[in-house]
């Protein structure tokens, strides 16, 4: 084990020699549509990457149009007035460009990486489809179609997707992160031509978005495309503001999902923690790790390696605007009650508890977090990814220089701490999902 520590630092050591390492590095203006702009000049390679960070997710739906914001993530792509139906992937990748996107709970993000060349493309192929996206009812019904065979196959045919949803719906009473960023079906069905205008008028304006742009560019360069193609479109009203606070959960939640094809059975425990931006973030973050990430993780020694019981495990807390859930999850082995798995997950949580973590442990988990965050800055996709997450979950681009030293100042009381404040019975929601119920929780 000193062998990988000793390995793990060397590493680092050489990450941060390529990584980005000043704040004096990155730029930011705001165009008079309120839209911006942060930039990092990178002339290592003649490329350059575009971040597009909208403030929209499925916590800015509502009963009725849930699933909107991962539908626009598909119509993006779909033409506008400039560059019609299809045309939008076609002239990037005429210009040597690639692009992608994602939406979460909080934010929708659109990616281009392109040959610097092509730089003055890529600003006329964003404005377009921001100020002019083509929203007819042929196209819609078609990506209508889509979303919903997405929906069938990636969740209602995934043990975990759909035990998953089940336990936001439980765990959230109140928020909207109580459901799937993909939507009710129902919804779905029901969107109108009038709802989709309204959603991309105000979530898709300027003064909604963060933009960043890393690589062979300059900030005169940048600030030149930007007024001469994003300055004219024009802001728009405030998007509503989502001020509905989660109630404090009282005692533990259960739901159950009986899935008759699936041939082990899943436990997943959901925990309510703070939002990104709390003192508690890293202690959590490390907490995650040292508990389900990866081989040598407690729960992957204890219930994979030694008792045997679970095929996988893992732990998961999702950046966020809001208080969200920090997850646990495992996957018995055939043989495996859900009950009998779940009490081993539970005996673990209880064992940081009572007794913390070793300073071994932490040490580990932190140079793992360091090396992987160094990692992650060694390429421009991954600089401006990070510039533009620390910007928006942080509400500081600054935060990302601090990164560093915030992990470093992590304490094994700090992970006792936030073990025993949010990992507790009164505060979990339990989800089993299995071919058939477990006798031993008695029937109904």
């Amino acid at each position: 084990m000193k062998k990988i520590i000793l390995a793990l630092c060397c590493a680092l050591v050489s990450l941060s020699a390529n990584a980005l390492t000043t704040l004096e590095d990155v730029k930011s203006f705001t165009l008079d549509n309120g839209m911006t702009i942060i930039v990092l000049e990178d002339h290592s390679i003649p490329n350059a990457n575009m971040y597009l960070f909208w403030k929209v997710g499925s916590r800015n739906e509502y009963p009725g149009i849930t699933g909107l914001s991962h539908f626009f993530e598909h119509m993006m792509f779909n033409g506008a007035k400039k560059y019609g139906p299809k045309q939008f992937d076609r002239v990037m990748e005429a210009a040597g460009g690639a692009n992608n996107a994602y939406t979460s709970e909080n934010i929708t993000a659109y990616t281009n990486w392109f040959p610097v060349s092509a730089i003055e493309t890529i600003f006329s192929l964003e404005a377009d489809r921001i100020e002019n996206l083509a929203i007819d009812e042929a196209m819609v019904e078609s990506e209508r179609g889509v979303v919903t065979s997405e929906r069938s196959t990636r969740l209602e045919n995934s043990s975990f997707s759909k035990l998953h949803e089940e336990v936001k719906g439980v765990a959230f009473r109140a928020h909207p992160y109580s459901w799937g960023v993909i939507g009710h079906q129902s919804d779905i069905d029901n969107w109108s031509i009038e709802d989709l205008k309204a959603y991309h008028k105000t979530y898709y304006a300027p003064n909604n978005a963060v933009v960043v742009i890393s690589g062979d560019v300059t900030l005169a360069q940048v600030k030149k495309l930007a007024n001469k193609h994003f300055a004219p479109i024009s802001a728009q009203s405030s998007p509503r503001k989502v001020h509905t606070v989660e109630p404090k959960q009282l005692g533990e939640r259960r739901t159950y999902v009986q899935k008759e094809s699936s041939t082990s059975a899943n436990v997943l425990f959901a925990f309510h923690v703070p939002e990104t931006r709390h003192a508690d973030y890293y202690p959590l973050k490390m907490l995650a790790s040292i508990l389900g990430d990866g081989q040598s993780s407690r729960l992957s020694r204890s219930l994979v390696d030694d008792k045997q019981i679970a095929t996988s495990v893992f732990t998961y807390m999702p950046d966020s605007f809001d208080p969200n859930l920090f997850y646990v999850f495992a996957t018995a082995t055939s043989s495996v009650k859900a009950s009998v798995l779940e009490q081993a997950m539970v005996a673990e949580i209880n064992n940081i508890i009572v007794n913390s973590v070793t300073e071994h442990e932490l040490t580990k988990t932190k140079n793992i977090a360091q090396v992987d965050f160094y990692r992650t800055l060694s390429t421009i996709n991954g600089k401006a990814n990070t510039l533009g997450t620390y910007a928006l979950f942080f509400d500081d681009y600054s935060k990302m220089f601090t990164a560093i030293s915030d992990m470093n100042k992590v304490s094994v009381e700090d992970i006792k701490r936030v073990a025993s404040t949010y990992l507790i019975k009164s505060n979990c929601t339990v989800g089993i999902l299995a071919a058939e119920q477990d006798s031993s929780e008695g029937d109904l």
